[in-house]
């Protein structure tokens, strides 16, 4: 092996090294206020069979396939999906549901790569007003702390939650 393969194997070596002292976990979040009160709000979210009035992630395939399960709403509801490249397949279920304040959900991904993740939304009432946070965490696999070298979790996917807060407070105001 001569003086360039040496060099180039320690830089991938040393380039590996650096992705994998990445943190080991993420957390995405975004807010808005709302004209409506959070009894107005919460079954939006709390409610799987709703998400399509308002999250972003639906729009991703019109040819999506879904199938609901579970509770018809809150504790135990669940939620599948299988669509195109950009919508993945994967599945939600609702761990948490505290009326009109809290739904708490797990996500599980097997495409476009596996992850499981928590996602909270918290509703607090603000006068007339209801302001809602959108979180999602999960650990950070060595594929995720790859791509976040080039692109964060934060821009990846902050985006789409903008837009979905934006689509829940269009619904929610009407």
């Amino acid at each position: 092996m001569d003086t360039v393969g040496i060099v180039a194997v320690l830089a991938l070596v040393g380039f590996l090294g650096f992705v994998a002292t990445r943190p080991g976990s993420f957390k995405v979040q975004r807010s808005a206020s709302i004209n409506a009160p959070a009894e107005t709000v919460f079954p939006l979210i709390n409610d799987f069979h709703r998400w399509a009035e308002w999250s972003p992630f639906e729009r991703f395939d019109p040819d999506m396939r879904r199938s609901f399960g579970g509770a018809q709403q809150g504790n135990g509801a669940t939620y599948a999906w299988e669509g195109n490249n950009k919508a993945g397949k994967g599945s939600m279920e609702i761990i948490g549901s505290t009326p009109p304040s809290n739904v708490k959900i797990q996500l599980d991904f097997e495409k476009p790569f596996p992850s499981n993740n928590l996602t909270d939304f918290i509703l607090q009432p603000s006068g007339d007003q209801t302001n809602v946070t959108w979180a999602m965490s999960g650990p950070s696999s060595f594929i995720v702390k790859f791509i976040g070298i080039f692109m964060s979790m934060d821009r990846m996917i902050g985006k789409d939650f903008e837009e979905g807060l934006f689509n829940l407070k269009r619904v929610a105001e009407a």
